[in-house]
């Protein structure tokens, strides 16, 4: 048992002559912002903010990741203002991450679900209301969103889907 260790030994490779891995040479990997360390512009009378998801991955180009945060007001119960918002990381060692977009203003009335981002695209599913006589609580309207990054800004793309549809 001995005899193998000891070859086994024998035939790992030397790190000085194979040079770094690729993933060390690259440098450190860049992380994707906290979303805990922002504080976010929600009026939210009083009420504590609440991230219920996140997506993360690069959406402009730079090879640094950006965080995409759905942030809505903690009211316990109803449809709470929801907001859709792009966090960015500075370079600054010890930098507070950054909003640097907002893709859905809480004004809307709609509520985010199904967040991701995929190949430089944040997607979402949105739900709404028709009309004011639908009860807050119970969103009938679905929509399909994508943004993506272009020429210096987030470009938006909506499918609409019919009421009743949730």
């Amino acid at each position: 048992m001995a005899a193998v260790m000891a070859t086994a030994g024998l035939l790992q490779p030397d790190a000085a002559a194979t040079g770094p891995s690729p993933a060390a040479a690259a440098g450190p990997q860049a992380v994707a912002p906290d979303p805990a360390g922002v504080t976010y512009p929600l009026d939210c009378k009083g009420l504590p903010v609440a991230v219920v998801a996140t997506a993360q991955g690069d959406l402009d180009g730079d090879g640094r990741p950006e965080t995409v945060a759905a942030v809505r007001c903690d009211a316990g119960s109803g449809t709470p203002p929801h907001a859709l918002y792009v966090l960015a990381q500075d370079k600054a060692p010890g930098a507070a991450p950054r909003i640097v977009a907002t893709l859905l203003e809480a004004g809307r009335r709609q509520t985010t679900t199904d967040l991701a981002v995929r190949d430089g695209i944040v997607t979402a599913s949105l739900l709404g209301y028709s009309s004011p006589e639908v009860p807050r609580y119970s969103p009938d309207l679905k929509q399909l969103a994508k943004w993506r990054w272009s020429g210096g800004k987030f470009r938006q793309e909506l499918t609409n889907s019919d009421p009743k549809s949730v």
